[in-house]
């Protein structure tokens, strides 16, 4: 299969760079099923159900969220109703919404996708996420009930990710980290198996300061106070993200890439 990931989606530029060109790079790159991390796409914080539509519509077949799935209270209710948006495994156990869930890619065959928090320099200590992800990998076995499994840990810390990484290896087709909006360049076949990138890179206007306007993150640095809230950046976004392929009877990433299209960033492409 052909399987594409973008990263955290960012305010209007993010979603509008996902809804003008999407569909395109389905087509152009013959994709099966695409994720997308959404969590930040309403005004930088968290996703409305009218937004989590657009990005559904524009051919999103999952979206993923984060810490701040539940930023925008009506994401509260629109989950129960949209079995095609993921909250975190280790979210509250009252959360509403699931954690992982097996979708139906082209031609019948099913895509298992899950999303876990990282604990590590993150402002709540969430649930176990090894735990966690390991409950669900071994209910869906990879080349067996799905083929292809695709992990998004959604954490700060690298190490935290990487380690998340070989923890799954031989047993996901890809593990790719999103949260902080900065693309890295490690993505690689881990020994098993398992595609793996630290981070996928942000859905946003990149002369920014992680996808928000520069001046008030800017101002906080130096100053150590706050004059107003965050907004983000509105200028041309990039779509960052990962691309692999996979054998559908192991299940196994046989090619991984990066993504890079538009905006300000050195492209990159399958």
């Amino acid at each position: 299969m052909r399987l594409l990931f973008l990263g955290d989606v960012v305010g209007r530029a993010g979603r509008r760079a996902v809804m003008e060109n999407l569909q395109k790079l389905r087509e152009d790159w013959r994709l099966d099923f695409v994720v997308v991390n959404g969590e930040n796409a309403s005004n930088g914080m968290g996703l409305t159900g009218e937004h989590a539509k657009l990005l559904l519509e524009a051919g999103a077949d999952c979206i993923t969220l984060g810490d701040h799935a539940f930023d925008q209270k009506d994401m509260l209710q629109f989950i129960e109703t949209e079995p095609r948006i993921l909250r975190p495994v280790n979210y509250a156990k009252t959360a509403p919404g699931k954690g992982a869930r097996v979708f139906e890619a082209t031609r019948g065959r099913k895509v298992l996708v899950a999303q876990v928090l990282g604990q590590v320099f993150m402002k709540r200590a969430y649930d176990d996420p090894w735990g966690g992800i390991e409950a669900v990998l071994k209910a869906h076995p990879l080349g067996g009930a799905v083929q292809a499994t695709i992990v998004d840990m959604h954490c700060e810390a690298t190490s935290e990710k990487m380690a998340m990484g070989h923890w799954c290896d031989g047993k996901a087709s890809l593990v790719v980290g999103t949260h902080t909006h900065v693309p890295t360049g490690d993505a690689q076949i881990l020994p098993g198996g398992t595609g793996y990138l630290s981070d996928a890179g942000m859905c946003g206007d990149y002369l920014s300061v992680i996808g928000m306007d520069r001046a008030e993150p800017m101002r906080r640095f130096v100053t150590g106070m706050a004059k107003s809230r965050f907004t983000p950046a509105r200028d041309e976004a990039t779509l960052s993200g990962v691309f692999v392929e996979t054998d559908d009877k192991t299940g196994k990433t046989t090619r991984i890439a990066m993504v890079r299209q538009g905006g300000r960033l050195e492209q990159a492409a399958p």
